[in-house]
């Protein structure tokens, strides 16, 4: 049921802490990973990992900004791994300029900053599906996962544009669910975890002191409203995405999955 063996998996933003650790993970259980990032080098670091254990990875620079990179990074995907199955849109962050804080007041938030978050997230999103999934409605069967965020249920203080981004993702995820049904296959899912809190590259500066380590106030606020008591590991979030993606979750589409140490069911009270 939960076989993902010699399927052909696209991973977006897999040069980073958590679809890296995805990527390795399903690479573990027989998947073909191509591993695309804007950062070549962090996206080689993860395919070197999955060689050294004996897995089958290819590492694609590309910007999921830009629809020509995506479509020659498809290009080198099919000639390497035949047909792409299931794509991984993990490409997504955050900015400090979009933040609130003692510096910053919402009000002089400046648009590009703002911009760039949301076309990051959503359109990160939008436009490598637009490319990758074109595979999935000519062979009438796929998977499509996005990664959303528990802000996208309960939006938090300091970061606006970074909440609203993430809901997107989390209505366009419903929407497509049922656009790939209706108009291309039955066999098409798409679906979205929302990880609660754990520490990445672009929110450490929000949770821990960048020059001693400790949680910061803000840091200490979100331990103490997480049933669990502690920060999420990147390969706790491995064991919902292999069900997702494999017949495991066949009749599951269109939902977004909490995967947040209680975060959600805490009122704080």
């Amino acid at each position: 049921m939960f076989d993902v063996k010699d399927k052909t998996i696209v991973i977006t933003g897999a040069g980073g802490v958590l679809c890296g650790t995805m990527a390795k993970h399903l690479a573990k259980a027989g998947a073909k990973i191509a591993v695309l990032d804007l950062n070549e080098e962090a996206a080689k670091k993860v395919v070197d990992e999955i060689k050294a254990d004996g897995g089958t990875s290819l590492a694609v620079k590309c910007n999921v900004l830009e629809k020509e990179t995506l479509e020659a990074a498809k290009e080198k995907i099919n000639s390497e791994f035949g047909r792409i199955d299931i794509l991984i849109n993990g490409a997504g962050g955050n900015n400090k300029r979009a933040t609130t804080s003692d510096e910053l007041e919402f009000f002089d938030m400046p648009a590009d900053a703002i911009r760039s978050v949301f076309d990051l997230n959503f359109l990160g999103t939008l436009l490598p599906t637009q490319v990758f999934a074109k595979d999935m409605t000519q062979s009438g069967e796929g998977v499509i996962l996005n990664v959303s965020s528990m802000n996208a249920f309960r939006p938090l203080t300091k970061i606006p544009a970074y909440s609203a981004a993430k809901a997107a993702i989390s209505n366009f995820t419903q929407w497509l669910a049922v656009h790939m049904c209706r108009n291309y296959s039955k066999n098409i899912r798409v679906n979205a975890i929302a990880p609660g809190f754990f520490i990445t590259d672009q929110n450490r500066f929000l949770l821990t002191d960048e020059k001693t380590g400790e949680p910061t106030d803000r840091g200490k606020t979100i331990i103490n409203h997480i049933p669990m008591d502690r920060y999420g590991e990147a390969d706790e979030l491995c064991g919902t995405v292999l069900w997702l993606l494999s017949d495991a979750a066949k009749y599951v589409t269109g939902v977004v999955v909490p995967i947040d140490g209680g975060f959600s069911a805490f009122s704080g009270v």
